[in-house]
């Protein structure tokens, strides 16, 4: 491909003052590390084009000035080196200049500023095709990644320096817009989950089916300890109102001569809230009798018995989607003696209000909770009659449907800006993003004037000893 007017292919070692990865194996070492100090850069914390501030790592002043070949500064380019979903690459912060180590894996390339801007490689190394570039030379089975000679040898076209800082300006600008896209996006979730939990207590406190009452004129039992109540409406236990049984138990003891099937089973990691997750099916060998006690019917309502506290008592109705398939002892399921109540209604109504009540009511140590049977038995369900109930699940499934569908939306939203972050890229790349001056100095001969500089000070100093002389190897390698 042709490049464009006044740019240059050249290696990444070509534009680099220094380049050097972090201290391997005792160089730095689990002991080092403090609860302050100097900065440690990891692999956590070099995302793609954002420096990731959450995990924080420290080691001493003391062992930093051991290291002080591996020092950063600002706008030092960081590069993982594993090489996964995408390409994972920022600057340090203007925060850490000089204030932070890197660690082995996460490569460090110093930039010589009169060639190239050092946020013009940061978006350069991060396009989809330099992603593609480097997939085809990870090495390794356990820990695929790339190494320091193969960064050092990556092609880049290099524009003229003036148009190299155009390209950024113009990238900053929409990926700046990309941004606060994507944060708009990302309070999607949060807004379905409270359009679901809203209609759900509209729904129990008989707002969303009133038109329905009052044109179908709902009669029934009045509560009489609870008069504000819908008319029709009354208090139950689930106990009341259901058969509620435990599931078995892993590694249950039995006897030798005992003759055992394999059955598939549901972990409370199948039973989610609001619906079932039988991505991941287990089996458990079982006697035949345990088998034909636990299997699950259609129509059978899951509640998890405990777990850590957002697992407790979430769940929902079984469908018959897998044949003869039972439960763990930490799955209760709730079998309704009156058909003519709605499971999914119940299920509806203990994923909004029994978690207060579990928690209220279970046993709770430091991050775990759990439900015994006689608690989850006295668990008080809001009842309608079974007609309004049946109204009320169609209402809210629309409901839920609705929150789904906004969830689906922002995803292939989120998507779409994906790719034309891909697209965006691609055009700075090709030389199609801003306009080119002919009046800009040729990236061909910047390069040959700074290198005849260099070649009449060659003692110049630049970015410590070591590192200089390991990135001029390089570069003679590439």
């Amino acid at each position: 491909m042709k490049l464009p007017q006044g740019w240059q292919s050249v290696s990444v070692a070509d534009v680099a003052e220094a380049m050097f990865d972090g201290p391997f194996g005792s160089a730095l070492k689990t002991a080092d590390y403090t609860d302050h100090g100097v900065r440690v850069a990891r692999l956590e914390n070099i995302g793609h084009l954002r420096f990731r501030d959450e995990l924080e790592s420290f080691v001493s002043q003391a062992k930093a000035d051991s290291l002080r070949r591996h020092l950063l500064a600002r706008d030092d380019v960081l590069f993982s080196s594993f090489v996964d979903q995408e390409t994972r690459v920022c600057l340090v912060p203007q925060a850490l200049d000089g204030r932070m180590i890197n660690k082995a894996d996460c490569f460090c390339v110093r930039t010589d500023r009169a060639i190239c801007d050092a946020r013009f490689l940061v978006y350069k190394l991060a396009a989809p095709s330099s992603y593609e570039r480097f997939s085809g030379s990870v090495r390794g089975i356990t820990r695929p990644r790339i190494g320091l000679r193969d960064l050092a040898a990556f092609k880049i076209d290099l524009p003229p320096l003036a148009e190299q800082c155009r390209i950024v300006a113009k990238l900053d600008t929409l990926f700046a817009c990309l941004a606060r896209a994507r944060a708009e996006l990302e309070r999607i979730p949060g807004l379905a989950s409270r359009l679901r939990s809203r209609a759900v207590r509209s729904a129990f406190e008989g707002k969303l089916s009133a038109e329905w009452r009052t044109k179908h004129q709902a009669v029934g039992i009045v509560d009489e300890k609870a008069s504000a109540l819908p008319t029709g409406w009354r208090w139950a236990t689930l106990g009341e109102l259901s058969d509620i049984k435990s599931g078995i138990t892993l590694g249950k003891k039995r006897p030798v001569n005992a003759v055992l099937t394999s059955v598939p089973y549901l972990r409370v990691a199948n039973v989610q809230r609001g619906q079932l997750n039988l991505s991941v099916i287990k089996e458990i060998a079982v006697t035949q009798h345990e088998a034909e006690s636990l299997y699950l019917r259609s129509g059978d309502i899951l509640l998890n018995e405990g777990g850590d506290r957002d697992k407790l008592g979430r769940g929902w109705v079984w469908s018959g989607e897998i044949s003869n398939c039972i439960h763990q002892n930490h799955v209760f399921r709730a079998r309704l003696y009156d058909k003519s109540h709605s499971p999914k209604y119940i299920s509806f109504y203990a994923n909004e209000f029994g978690q207060d009540y579990f928690l209220e009511h279970g046993t709770q140590t430091t991050n775990l909770a759990s439900i015994s049977k006689s608690k989850l038995s006295s668990l008080p369900i809001l009842l309608a009659q079974p007609e309004e109930q049946a109204e009320i699940v169609r209402l809210l499934e629309d409901a839920f449907a609705r929150a789904d569908r906004l969830e689906a939306e922002a995803a292939r939203a989120r998507a779409l800006l994906d790719r034309l972050e891909a697209a965006i890229l691609t055009k700075a790349f090709k030389g199609e993003l801003v306009p080119q001056d002919p009046n800009d100095e040729p990236a061909s001969i910047l390069l040959e004037r700074i290198r005849a500089q260099r070649a009449e000070t060659p003692n110049r100093k630049q970015g410590g000893r070591s590192s200089s002389r390991r990135t001029k190897k390089l570069a003679a390698e590439v």
